[in-house]
């Protein structure tokens, strides 16, 4: 089968088994560079070279659900990350309401499931940081009540109560608290994302999460020796829990050799003022100036293929998804530039002989499934009262 028909295959399989991706930093892209004015970048035009996301390109890339991320940097502290997230949360809300034939409101995977019947692409809020909520757990309730259905438990910096992949060990996993708050998201039926966490954490969250966890934006360790990536006895720990670990596309968590350029073109950034995430059009002209005198190594579809290779032989096809992270990173892999991108990475997998029933189990029935189980352990709790536990009251 030529690449050709591969490419039309995957188009009729994405057609019946849309991607249900993990995570996009639309939002806070929206944030740092329009300052939420939606009028500058209207996602119903194609935005090529402005942004990885707009409508056109969902609809190509066969997107049928997907997890906008309401993050905000861990540098935002106390109730200013709280202030920050609800203004990422309006953001996503404001994208509902300005395009309702395209994106539909969901919080349910039936939810997710009727979007789909009406040709619609359902959308979902991710809250990325345990800082979003501020060491409150009735916080964490009413970013529920906005619709926030899964919450990763830290980004790149520990939070009090959890430790992260990219910082200091500080309580080694997860602390009573920590613990606490795995338990309210499972009584409230909030997916306990273990992406950006520390190992220690990974399995602190596996051990006291009755639901099943996902990553929603992490690929292999034993493929990338990144500590944003899951080592192996922990994606053997997915099937026990009903978890779902989604592949992610930047480069420097999929390909080797960008571990250390990535590292390089970042201390670039800094020394220029910047942060290393930032994607404005200032920013992007300093990384620019680095790759022209450092070519970048360059992932693709291949690149990340072999990640998910990997990770379906330790977790088993039920337990892997897709989560790309367009719009939170610098730099994508050369054809998977943006949304649009996906049926290569599916076309790829049919070169390497996956049968339609594993992409579709990738693509569309392992997150709604891991979802739908969330809610059924919520309902098994509904005898349980909201918790008011505090950090003082546990972490003293």
């Amino acid at each position: 089968m030529t690449s050709g028909d591969l490419l039309t295959e995957a188009r009729a399989l994405l057609a019946d088994f849309p991607v249900v991706d993990g995570h996009n930093d639309l939002p806070w892209a929206l944030r740092r560079r329009a300052g939420y004015d939606l009028d500058r970048f209207d996602i119903a035009a194609d935005r090529t070279g402005d942004l990885h996301t707009d409508i056109p390109r969902l609809r190509a890339g066969g997107v049928g659900a997907q997890f906008w991320s309401v993050y905000v940097r861990s540098d935002l502290a106390g109730d200013d990350a709280v202030s920050a997230t609800l203004e990422q949360i309006d953001c996503v809300d404001q994208l509902l309401a300005r395009y309702p034939a395209d994106l539909a409101p969901a919080l349910t995977a039936d939810d997710i499931e009727a979007a789909r019947a009406g040709g619609r692409i359902a959308s979902l809020k991710g809250a990325e940081g345990g800082h979003s909520i501020n060491n409150s757990l009735a916080t964490l309730r009413a970013l529920y009540a906005l619709g926030v259905r899964y919450m990763t438990l830290t980004h790149n910096d520990n939070t009090p109560w959890a430790d992260s992949a990219t910082d200091e060990p500080g309580v080694g996993g997860l602390s009573a608290f920590g613990r606490e708050v795995v338990r309210e998201m499972n009584r409230l039926g909030m997916l306990v994302d273990l992406s950006h966490v520390a190992e220690t954490t990974m399995r602190d969250a596996l051990a006291t999460s009755e639901a099943p966890v996902i990553f929603s934006h992490s690929s292999s360790r034993a493929v990338c020796d990144h500590p944003r990536n899951i080592p192996d006895d922990v994606l053997a720990l997915l099937p026990a829990n009903g978890g779902v670990a989604m592949v992610t596309f930047v480069p420097k968590f999929v390909l080797p050799a960008a571990v250390e350029w990535t590292r390089r073109a970042e201390e670039n950034m800094r020394a220029h003022g910047f942060h290393p995430l930032d994607t404005t059009a200032e920013g992007m002209r300093v990384h620019a100036a680095f790759e022209e005198d450092h070519p970048r190594p360059i992932a693709t579809a291949s690149t990340v293929a072999d990640h998910l290779d990997h990770m379906r032989e330790v977790a088993g096809i039920a337990h892997i998804g897709i989560g790309g992270d367009f719009d939170g990173t610098a730099f994508t892999p050369s054809d998977l530039a943006d949304v649009a991108g996906y049926p290569n990475l599916i076309a790829e997998l049919l070169s390497r002989k996956w049968s339609r029933t594993d992409i579709a189990m990738l693509t569309w029935s392992n997150p709604l499934r891991a979802l739908r189980d969330a809610e059924a352990v919520s309902r098994s709790l509904s005898s349980r009262p909201p918790s008011i536990a505090t950090l003082t009251s546990l972490d003293a």
